[in-house]
C-alpha cells in the first residue's frame, strides 16, 4: 500500500479545518445579536476544554519541547489579535469585506514563511496563490464603498495576524512541537484575554443562542486542530492555497442554511479556487516525481 505523503495530509487537514471554520461562521450567524468579546470567549473557551481532555487522554505533558515558547507565545499572540480583529471587523464591516480581508492570512503566510522559515516559493506557487485570491475576489465582490476606516485596517491586519500566527505554527512543526499543546496554549491564551470582558458586560443568553455558541466553539475547534495540524506537516507555500477552499464550504452551507444562491462571478471564483488547487497539486506531485528519478 502506497504511504501518504505529508503534503497530502496536510492538504487533507486544511480542507478539514476550512469546513470546521465554515461551520463555525454559519453557528455565529444563527446565535443572533452576540457581543464580540462573548462571542470570542465561548469560541476559545470550548476548544481549551475539549484541548484540555485530549492532552490528559493522550498523556501529553504540558512542558514545551526546549526552545519552543517564544514560538508558542508569538502563535498565541498574533492568532488571538487576529480572532478578535476579525471579529469586529464582522460586526462592523459587510460581511463579505471581513472575509475578504481574512482570507488575505495565506498570501501573508507565505510571505512570513519567506522571512522566518527560510522558504523560498516558486513562481508556481506564487502564482497559485494570486489565482485563489483573485477567485476569491469575484466569490466575495468586496466593495469598500462607506466602509470606515478602522474596521476595514482591522480586516486587513487579521488576515497577517493569522498569516504569521500560522507561521510561527509551522516553526513550531519543525522543532517537533505537539500540535495539541500547540492548541492548548492558543486556546489557553485567548481564554485568558477575553474572559474579564466577558465577566464585565455578560448578556443573558437564549437556550438556541448557548447551543449556537456551544457549537461555534466545537466547530473552531476542529478548524483549529486542523489548521494547526496541517501546517505541521508541510510548508506554508504547499497547502496555504487550499484554505481558500473555506469559501467553497461557505457557499454550499450558505445555501443549505440560508437559502444563498451564488451568482455567475461566484462561479467563475469557484473555478479559479479549484484550478489553483488542482494546478499546484500537479505541480508538487510532478516535482516529487523528478527528484525520486
Amino acid at each position: 500500500m502506497r504511504k501518504i505523503s505529508p503534503r497530502i495530509k496536510g492538504i487533507l487537514c486544511i480542507l478539514f479545518a476550512a469546513f470546521g471554520f465554515s461551520m463555525m461562521s454559519v453557528f455565529i450567524r444563527l446565535a443572533g445579536d452576540i457581543p464580540t468579546m462573548e462571542k470570542a470567549f465561548f469560541r476559545n473557551f470550548v476548544a481549551l476544554i475539549l484541548v484540555s481532555i485530549l492532552l490528559f487522554i493522550n498523556r501529553v505533558p504540558l512542558k514545551p519541547e526546549k526552545g519552543s515558547w517564544p514560538f508558542l507565545t508569538g502563535r498565541a499572540v498574533f492568532g488571538t489579535i487576529a480572532l478578535l480583529l476579525n471579529f469586529y471587523a464582522i460586526d462592523h464591516l459587510v460581511l463579505a469585506d471581513a472575509n475578504m480581508l481574512n482570507k488575505l492570512s495565506p498570501f501573508f503566510a507565505i510571505i512570513f514563511s519567506i522571512f522566518l522559515l527560510r522558504e523560498r516559493p516558486t513562481a508556481v506557487q506564487i502564482a497559485g496563490v494570486l489565482t485563489a485570491l483573485l477567485g476569491s475576489v469575484l466569490i466575495i465582490k468586496p466593495g469598500f464603498e462607506g466602509a470606515t476606516f478602522f474596521p476595514s485596517l482591522a480586516g486587513f491586519l487579521s488576515g497577517a495576524g493569522a498569516g504569521l500566527a500560522y507561521t510561527f505554527v509551522r516553526k513550531l512543526g519543525q522543532r517537533g512541537e505537539n500540535s495539541l499543546r500547540i492548541v492548548f496554549y492558543f486556546s489557553l491564551f485567548s481564554t485568558v484575554m477575553t474572559l474579564p470582558f466577558f465577566l464585565l458586560s455578560p448578556v443573558r443568553l437564549t437556550g438556541h443562542q448557548f447551543l449556537m455558541l456551544l457549537l461555534t466553539g466545537c466547530s473552531a475547534c476542529i478548524g483549529q486542530f486542523g489548521i494547526t495540524r496541517a501546517y505541521l506537516l508541510a510548508p506554508a507555500k504547499e497547502i496555504s492555497v487550499y484554505d481558500y477552499s473555506q469559501i467553497l464550504f461557505a457557499a454550499g452551507l450558505g445555501h443549505i442554511f440560508f437559502r444563498q444562491i451564488p451568482d455567475v462571478w461566484s462561479v467563475v471564483g469557484y473555478v479559479l479556487i479549484c484550478g489553483a488547487g488542482i494546478g499546484m497539486f500537479l505541480y508538487h506531485r510532478r516535482m516529487d516525481r523528478r527528484r525520486i528519478q
